[in-house]
């Protein structure tokens, strides 16, 4: 199905392909912190590049095709390009290699790079202002993700220029981030015109059916999960690191 989302319609794709480039830098950049075989480190990396293009082009063809903008059946289609990603993010997150490479990143690019949602909140407004969404999509409304966004920037330089922080303090801006973001995510679903409906002021939501809005479920917000999991699980792999120098520190002064 054709779009019928005009400009800046263009700005979508351009920052979907900013945050991807910057994936990919640091990427590249926690790659080379390893130790791993040259061979493996062009492996992930090229097999990780072909997966996100591959997939932004799935969604961009499907969109066209009209699949995402069939709301007859539940759940919603643009649903599963949210959810699809998910378990693999889940999988590449506790598998060996995610962990060791989780090592390699620093704690403020994770929390840093969650500073795209202002720019995703601001083209969500411009949508709205067109008339394009419907109020509660935009921070005029029920979204409030561009607190998240906004709270990375501080955050990130928190954890940049200090060697020593609260974990507490990350966990709990992951926490909020999430519960922003399910928040947005439930409103979307629930201004679909489904059976679930229960926004029934127009326009209804259904511009993220079509491209190039397809990429905000199929990319965009699987991005924003998949920087607070691997953030979360980067904090448990510190923490549990610490307990064991401790414990071993303490153990050798038992014995001593």
């Amino acid at each position: 199905m054709k779009s019928t989302f005009s400009t800046p319609g263009f700005l979508w794709p351009l920052l979907t392909l900013i945050c991807t480039i910057t994936v990919l830098y640091g990427l590249s950049k926690a790659l080379k912190k390893t130790s791993w075989s040259t061979s493996k480190k062009q492996s992930l990396f090229i097999g990780i590049t072909f997966i996100l293009l591959s997939w932004a082009a799935l969604l961009t063809v499907l969109s066209y095709d009209g699949f995402f903008s069939d709301f007859s059946k539940l759940p919603p289609r643009p649903a599963l390009a949210l959810l699809i990603p998910l378990p693999f993010v889940l999988g590449f997150a506790f598998s060996k290699t995610g962990t060791q490479l989780l090592q390699q990143v620093p704690s403020y690019w994770l929390v840093l790079m969650q500073s795209f949602r202002i720019a995703v909140e601001v083209l969500l407004w411009f949508a709205f202002l067109a008339g394009k969404l419907p109020i509660q999509m935009s921070f005029e409304g029920r979204n409030y993700d561009v607190i998240t966004g906004i709270l990375a920037l501080p955050m990130g330089y928190l954890l940049l220029k200090k060697n020593t922080y609260s974990h507490a303090i990350v966990i709990a801006f992951n926490i909020v981030g999430i519960l922003l973001l399910l928040n947005i995510v439930i409103i979307a679903l629930l201004s679909m015109p489904t059976p679930l409906r229960y926004f029934m002021n127009e326009p209804s939501n259904i511009l993220v059916a079509q491209f190039p809005l397809i990429l905000l479920p199929g990319v965009l917000v699987p991005l924003a999960y998949s920087l607070h999991i691997l953030s979360l699980r980067q904090l448990y792999l510190k923490e549990n690191m610490l307990v064991t120098v401790v414990r071993h520190k303490t153990d050798y002064a038992l014995q001593d």
